[in-house]
């Protein structure tokens, strides 16, 4: 198949985007990105001053004061305009993700059609708030009592390198529905894509400052948070971030929906499909350059078809092609950075220091064509100890790791009490309904599969991650418009 075209091959220097004005920042502080497949730089990017910073919150601030006013019906119509716009988006989008971030083209649609869902699921949650309200007339004598929802107002959103569109889509639609506005920070790793979808946004009828884009990292990111007029923050991102950032929302009194890190699992029983299961697999430990948040790198084989699962993995797994995601025909892309990277070869190296044995090497690869990208063939170790560091680490990278259980018994016990710190998501394959409930009712963890690799739930639902996996008082997606909406009550006496 031919290569698709290229959105821009250099993007110049990008702009901070506040008060519905692209910025041209006066900053010092000038970083590049590249395009992860070739090596080679696509744009610059500045990171924002405090007074740049300050400006967002202000122009978010004043947005609200217009924005919290409209009619529930008219923000409803926005917001059906923006699902709209980025249907009108939708090739453009696609094609800068693959470039910026490194994934295939058929990933990047289906990230940006996630995106499309989950401004419908904001539509949605537009027109569902009034049934939030309850009411109660002669509650006591002459005494009527309601309770009203009202949009708190500024948020700051934080986005990681992985998901840089799809995250944005888990928080913004819904602070928009609610009424609420946002200053948007994306991680450093694709800022194009950052801007990208912050354009679409232009399309559509909101008040100048509704949605602000700023690059600056973790320093700026702790001074936005600590602005009076900030409410708190939607975060995606590793574990040892968010809990910094929830400590920092407990001295502040500031709200916050914190995703970070797993270690998820795949658990193949002795009379799932195994032709299925390792086509799914191929999918959850590779796909996205085992970049994915509901992937995983753990596959444990219960009872006598180790071996079978063994072999179809490591056939299947060589059997991808690497290349630039552009080219329709490629299964795998590189990783979205060089240092990215870097760190699952060094937790390949700690895994086999651990105990564990190669399978199947992906490190050495070579894409002809491409000698200067940051590509990792998919890796398959095995005989890991569940007790093992690594085995506890999250490798996210293109990574699956074999282990022998002899029961689903002792899978869920090994998760439960060992793997104990995060609850992000686990998947069984199987044809025993006794065996999917007993795995969904037992597993200590937020995001169940059953005959599925990736436990994506759709926009409508939570990301129900648990434990260290996430931090905060709303999940995202539909369930964050608990982070954006207070309650408020009302008691009146008329006679």
């Amino acid at each position: 198949m031919a290569l698709l075209p290229e959105v821009e091959k250099h993007y110049g220097r990008l702009k901070l985007y506040i008060g519905g004005q692209w910025v041209e920042s006066s900053s010092t502080r000038i970083q590049t990105t590249t395009n992860p497949a070739t090596g080679e730089e696509i744009a610059e990017f500045p990171l924002a001053t405090q007074q740049e910073a300050r400006a967002a919150v202000e122009a978010a601030a004043q947005a609200f004061q217009t924005w919290r006013q409209v009619a529930l019906r008219e923000r409803a119509r926005i917001l059906f305009d923006l699902r709209q716009a980025f249907e009108k988006h939708y090739d453009v989008l696609c094609r800068v993700l693959t470039q910026d971030h490194g994934r295939t083209i058929g990933e990047s649609r289906g990230s940006v059609r996630r995106v499309i869902e989950n401004v419908e699921s904001a539509c949605a949650a537009a027109y569902a708030m009034p049934k939030l309200n309850e009411h109660v007339d002669q509650l006591a004598r002459g005494i009527d009592e309601w309770l009203v929802y009202e949009p708190k107002g500024v948020f700051l959103i934080i986005t990681p390198g992985n998901i840089p569109m799809h995250a944005w889509s888990s928080f913004v639609p819904y602070a928009l529905a609610a009424g609420c506005t946002v200053v948007v920070s994306p991680s450093r790793q694709d800022p194009v894509a950052a801007e990208y979808i912050c354009r679409v946004t232009q399309d559509v009828d909101l008040p100048p400052g509704a949605v602000n884009l700023v690059h600056g990292g973790r320093e700026i990111n702790e001074f936005i948070l600590r602005q009076p007029e900030v409410q708190g923050v939607g975060f995606i991102g590793s574990t040892a971030v968010g809990q910094r950032l929830f400590r920092l929302c407990g001295e502040l009194g500031k709200d916050s929906s914190l995703n970070g890190n797993g270690k998820n699992l795949v658990v193949i029983m002795p009379d799932a499909d195994l032709d299925q299961a390792v086509s799914w697999l191929l999918r959850s430990c590779f796909g996205m350059g085992g970049q994915r948040c509901l992937g995983s790198d753990n596959v444990v084989v219960v009872g006598d078809v180790y071996d079978q699962v063994r072999e179809k993995l490591a056939t299947a797994a060589r059997g991808m092609k690497l290349g630039y995601g552009l080219d329709e025909s490629v299964d795998l892309g590189p990783m979205c950075t060089a240092q990215g990277r870097d760190k699952v070869l060094a937790w390949i190296d700690r895994a086999l220091a651990d105990g564990a044995r190669m399978v199947s090497d992906g490190r050495s690869i070579s894409v002809p064509d491409y000698p200067h990208g940051y590509f990792l063939a998919p890796t398959v170790l095995e005989g890991l100890d569940p007790h093992a560091p690594s085995a506890r680490e999250e490798a996210f990278g293109p990574v699956a790791v074999l282990m022998r259980a002899s029961s689903l018994d002792e899978v869920i016990s090994w998760h439960n009490q060992i793997n104990h710190d995060y609850g992000h998501s686990a998947c069984i394959m199987t044809q025993s309904g006794k065996h999917a409930r007993k795995f969904i009712t037992e597993m200590e963890t937020g995001n169940i599969g059953v005959n599925v690799g990736i436990p994506q739930p759709y926009a409508f639902f939570p990301l129900a991650s648990k434990k260290q996996s996430f931090l905060g008082m709303a999940k995202s997606r539909y369930a964050s418009l608990r982070l954006f909406l207070e309650e408020k009550t009302v008691t009146a006496r008329w006679v």
